[in-house]
């Protein structure tokens, strides 16, 4: 299975049109991809928190649109990243949509870790309340979203779903780096998944970005790394590897709690 991590430099200079449209391009490069995975709130930035309630769109807006026809243009299973969602009544979520190598919408996911401690986002957008999962043809994705990296009890949620892959896009800043990489792996090894987490770079709101996108296989060994500017990481790894390494020690086997 061949994976495209794009991690996008989310800059101030740049409109969210034009980001839509140059992003909706790179998807298209990918081409050949069995899946492409864009960042958490790529286009305002996960620390604008003055920009969501302008920016917000309806779930079948802009960005829905523009993606779900660069998927259907590259032939890519596509997680576009999330939006920020404006519902009908009003109320603003941090929404994840993945689309099929046609085209339509697969699954969304509206983040259920909100980052804020009691301002910013936690207290701007609602909290969602599904766990999501997406069956390829080479693997089923459990779906989260940055700050949820850091609750392995999702985690083991999207694992008892049937996750054998975890997708994680983020907005993680340069000054919790470390964390960034740890918790990836520990996410991998405790759940014996591939980890697929894709970040941004540049700088918005101020906030330097952690960039270093990474993809982890099952025993916690880093397959590829990003560096800290934008990039396209790609990798390519055996999905069956999974079912291999819960064979071969089964320690989700003798979970007790």
């Amino acid at each position: 299975m061949r994976a495209s991590l794009i991690q996008i430099a989310v800059d101030e200079g740049e409109s969210v049109e034009t980001r839509r449209l140059r992003v909706a391009s790179l998807v298209r490069e990918q081409a050949g991809a069995d899946l492409v995975v864009l960042p958490e709130l790529w286009t305002t930035g996960a620390f604008a928190f003055e920009e969501f309630a302008g920016e917000a769109e309806p779930l079948e807006g802009p960005t829905h649109e523009l993606m779900a026809k660069a998927a259907s243009d590259a032939g890519v299973w596509l997680h576009a990243g999330s939006i920020p969602e404006r519902t009908p009544d009003g109320t603003l979520y941090n929404t994840s949509l993945l689309f099929s190598p046609s085209g339509e919408r697969a699954a969304t996911y509206r983040k259920i870790h909100r980052f804020g401690f009691d301002k910013g986002e936690a207290v701007l957008m609602g909290r969602g309340e599904d766990l999501v999962t997406v069956r390829l043809p080479e693997t089923t994705l459990g779906v989260a979203t940055c700050y949820d990296l850091r609750f392995p009890e999702l985690f083991r949620g999207l694992v008892d779903a049937g996750a054998e892959t975890l997708v994680i896009p983020a907005g993680w800043p340069e000054r919790r780096r470390d964390h960034w990489t740890l918790l990836a792996r520990a996410r991998a090894v405790e759940n014996q998944a591939f980890v697929l987490a894709c970040g941004t770079a540049g700088t918005h709101a101020r906030v330097p970005q952690a960039g270093h996108s990474i993809v982890v296989d099952p025993w916690g060994q880093v397959l590829a790394e990003a560096g800290a500017d934008e990039e396209v990481l790609t990798v390519e790894f055996d999905p069956g590897k999974v079912a291999v390494t819960r064979e071969q020690f089964p320690a989700l086997k003798d979970r007790v709690l």
